[in-house]
């Protein structure tokens, strides 16, 4: 973990002319891509457990995908509030892309939840059925 953010910090250092950017800023924006990554993965293994009509394993991943997104949030939220006590707030590509990662995840967590819902009401009442064995 440090070696990712002292990474990220430098080549952004770089990018920028050797401006230092705020570390508390660049570390809840990895907290929260991680975390964001965190989400994704789990919503995939979702989207897996739900095309093999595994409703029960893909409700499990999708609760996991949701304490991982929510994790990335707060973070979020802390960020925001703290820019909110401040005069002049920093701009960071890296934050903005971390903004960027949460809402895409979130939005196909939501998206995953939707067809959970959809596609187990399908297989209750017999339009769909369990997938054959190869």
């Amino acid at each position: 973990w440090e070696r990712r953010k002292a990474f990220h910090k430098q080549t952004l250092e770089n990018k920028l002319g050797g401006v230092a950017m705020d570390e508390h800023l660049i570390d809840s924006a990895m907290q929260i891509i991680v975390q964001s990554g965190n989400a994704r993965t789990a919503c995939m293994k979702a989207l897996d457990a739900i095309e093999q009509a595994d409703f029960a394993e893909a409700g499990k991943l999708l609760a996991e995908a949701d304490e991982a997104i929510l994790g990335a949030h707060h973070v979020h939220t802390a960020v925001l509030q703290d820019a909110m006590k401040q005069e002049h707030a920093e701009y960071s590509v890296l934050f903005s892309h971390a903004q960027d990662t949460l809402m895409t995840i979130s939005s196909e967590i939501n998206i995953a939840k939707k067809l959970c819902r959809i596609f187990s009401a399908y297989f209750d009442r017999g339009f769909i059925r369990q997938p054959e064995e190869e």
